[in-house]
C-alpha cells in the first residue's frame, strides 16, 4: 500500500470531506459533516494517500464510551487495509479519551465491514430490526437490520 497518513480533520477539510461522502449512496449532508468537525466531543479522522482524502471515520465521545458513527473508504481505494488503519486510529482515540468501550452499528448486509470489525475484536451485542432504509429505491426493497457491536479500546 502507498504511504498512508491518518490525521484529525478540521473545518478546513470540509470541502474534501463533502466530495468523499458523495461517493456513497446515502452521503452525510454538508451540515452533518460540518457539525461533526465543529463538535468538541467528536473527532473526524481522515486517511490520505498522496495528499488525497480517501477515507474518514467519525468517532464521538460519550460519558463512558466512544462511538464509531461513520467510516468510509473511497471505492477505488478499498481492499488495501485503509479501513483497518482507520479503525485502529479510532481505537487509539478511544484510549486517549479513556473510554471503557468502543461502540458501533453496521448494516447486517455489509459483510466486509462485519468481517473487519470481528477481526479487530468487536463482538455482536444485539440488533435493531429494520433500522436502516433500503439502499435501493425499489418498492420491494426491505429495511435492513443494524448489528450493534463493541469492544474495549
Amino acid at each position: 500500500m502507498t504511504e498512508l497518513d491518518i490525521q484529525r480533520l478540521t473545518t478546513n477539510d470540509l470541502e474534501r470531506l463533502v466530495v468523499l461522502e458523495s461517493c456513497q449512496p446515502h452521503p452525510g449532508s454538508r451540515r452533518q459533516l460540518e457539525a461533526a468537525l465543529n463538535d468538541e466531543d467528536s473527532c473526524v479522522l481522515g486517511a490520505e494517500v498522496a495528499g488525497e482524502l480517501v477515507g474518514h471515520a467519525v468517532v464521538a465521545r460519550l460519558p463512558f464510551e466512544a462511538e464509531l458513527q461513520a467510516m468510509l473508504v473511497a471505492p477505488a481505494m478499498r481492499r488495501r487495509g485503509l479501513a483497518a488503519a482507520l479503525l485502529e486510529a479510532v481505537l487509539e482515540q478511544g484510549r486517549q479519551w479513556r473510554s471503557e468501550r468502543i461502540l458501533l452499528e453496521v448494516r447486517a448486509g455489509n459483510a466486509s465491514a462485519i468481517r473487519l470489525y470481528r477481526r479487530a475484536g468487536f463482538s455482536e451485542d444485539g440488533r435493531r430490526r429494520g433500522y436502516y432504509p433500503p439502499l435501493e429505491d425499489r418498492a420491494d426493497a426491505n429495511r435492513e437490520d443494524a448489528i450493534l457491536m463493541s469492544r474495549r479500546p
